[in-house]
């Protein structure tokens, strides 16, 4: 099976052949289907993994798949599990650490060029 990014506006994307990314120590990224204006990524953390504090001109939404992270999003710190989710606006500060392995799903708007 061949693993590659997928392609903007490509309509099936499948797991299997989402070619996955280093994106800090511990944690495997997935880009998923995208257009201009929208993306589904995949985030995959190991315990104790950091999702250093940054900030980005996308509004994100973040879905927590499975696992616990203690959650910073403008100077709050709030711990997520499974099912939780969390707003992140355009240009607001955030970051996470991975308590318990787990998966995150993050869709941005618009979407992030610096992930393909």
């Amino acid at each position: 099976m061949d693993m590659k990014l997928p392609e903007k506006k490509q309509c099936w994307v499948y797991h299997a052949e989402a070619l996955p990314q280093t994106a800090g120590e511990g944690v495997t990224r997935r880009v998923l289907a995208y257009t201009d204006g929208l993306m589904c990524v995949e985030n995959t953390f190991e315990k104790g993994a950091v999702g250093a504090l940054h900030h980005h001109p996308h509004t994100q939404i973040t879905y927590v798949v499975s696992g616990a992270f203690d959650f910073t999003v403008d100077g709050v710190t709030r711990t997520v599990r499974t099912g939780d989710t969390i707003l992140k606006e355009d240009g607001v500060e955030h970051g996470c650490v991975c308590t318990e392995a787990g998966i995150l799903l993050d869709i941005f708007t618009p979407m992030r060029e610096d992930f393909v």
